[in-house]
């Protein structure tokens, strides 16, 4: 195996790798439960995008307040994650906050 081609290659592949990362963001999905009176957007970088609850589950003067909780709470768990991972990492790799722009 000829190491040029190798190097050539893992150019090639972080060239990949990082279209897409930038791809992630446009991946959008929808997930509902109680035959869609609750549904829930998250794109591919694991963001949750919209929430939308069904008047039968829920006030409808109370919906819009609910879904924007919903949505900040989930924001505040992801953070929570995404340092508890870094904090683990860290442990492991003996890196304080483990490794840069991993999660």
């Amino acid at each position: 195996m000829n190491p040029f081609d190798l190097m050539k290659n893992a150019q090639k592949i972080q060239e990949q790798m990082g279209a897409f990362q930038e791809k992630l963001g446009t991946i959008v999905v929808t997930g509902s439960a109680g035959g869609g009176m609750a549904e829930v957007d998250m794109n591919g970088k694991m963001e949750l995008v919209d929430i939308r609850l069904s008047s039968e589950i829920v006030d409808p003067s109370d919906i819009t307040m609910l879904q924007d909780l919903i949505k900040a709470a989930f924001a505040n768990a992801m953070e929570k994650v995404k340092e508890t991972i870094g904090q683990e990492m860290g442990n492991i790799t003996g890196i304080p906050g483990g490794f840069p722009g991993m999660m």
